[in-house]
């Protein structure tokens, strides 16, 4: 929970996921429509696909299997679908990687950190590494970066729509279902398993590169 919390340096609020987009084209306007908004990512795009990948990379650290590892790290960075996603997952899984390093200490994910070097470790597999190293739970690590991506981004549309933060916290409430149904669905699933079907959230995330006033990096 202290890696995946607001406080830990990953820089997670300054990414909106294509969510500053959507806000100001005018399809996320209130609770409900963030909380329909997110329940699609979750279930449907990265929320997901980063779930899986995350599973994966946990178990491939876990088992020592370095090569499957890095064959993950490569296909999770590979997968973005826009270059500010890229950003997003490699910056925040860099970022996670030397933060980890400076106090912490998880090996696999140094090694695996050197490996990819000059690319990034995606965001969710570097999670993974650090927490299979540190024999943290699989349940929960998985559960805790759904939850923590969730809130994120319920975070960027308090800002931006406004919500107020009563109604964020209701949404990442209404969420919590979705996101224990994702994560139990990642822990059966294999990397076959990986695609999605949000291609409203991937094109957000294509034209908020070119949006005029933004508050987010992606």
């Amino acid at each position: 929970m202290t890696w995946l919390s607001p406080s830990f340096p990953v820089g997670a609020f300054t990414y909106s996921h294509g969510l500053e987009w959507v806000v100001e084209e005018g399809t996320v306007t209130s609770a409900a429509t963030l909380t329909a908004w997110l329940s699609d990512i979750l279930r449907h795009g990265a929320g997901r696909s980063d779930a899986i990948l995350l599973v994966s990379g946990f178990r491939a650290a876990a088992e020592g299997r370095a090569n499957d590892l890095q064959e993950v790290a490569e296909l999770a960075y590979a997968l973005q679908p826009s270059k500010e996603r890229r950003l997003e997952s490699g910056a925040q899984g860099r970022a996670f990687a030397t933060a980890i390093a400076d106090t912490w200490g998880a090996p696999s994910l140094a090694d695996l950190a050197g490996r990819l070097a000059p690319d990034p470790v995606a965001y969710p597999v570097a999670v993974a590494v650090a927490a299979a190293d540190h024999r943290l739970s699989l349940v929960e690590t998985v559960e805790a970066y759904l939850t923590a991506f969730a809130a994120n981004l319920v975070s960027a549309a308090v800002r931006a729509v406004p919500l107020g933060q009563t109604e964020g916290q209701r949404t990442i409430r209404d969420l919590a279902p979705i996101v224990s149904a994702v994560a139990a669905e990642a822990l059966i699933a294999s990397l076959d398993d990986i695609g999605g079907a949000s291609l409203r959230a991937d094109i957000a995330s294509m034209a908020h590169e070119t949006q005029y006033t933004r508050l987010f990096r992606s």
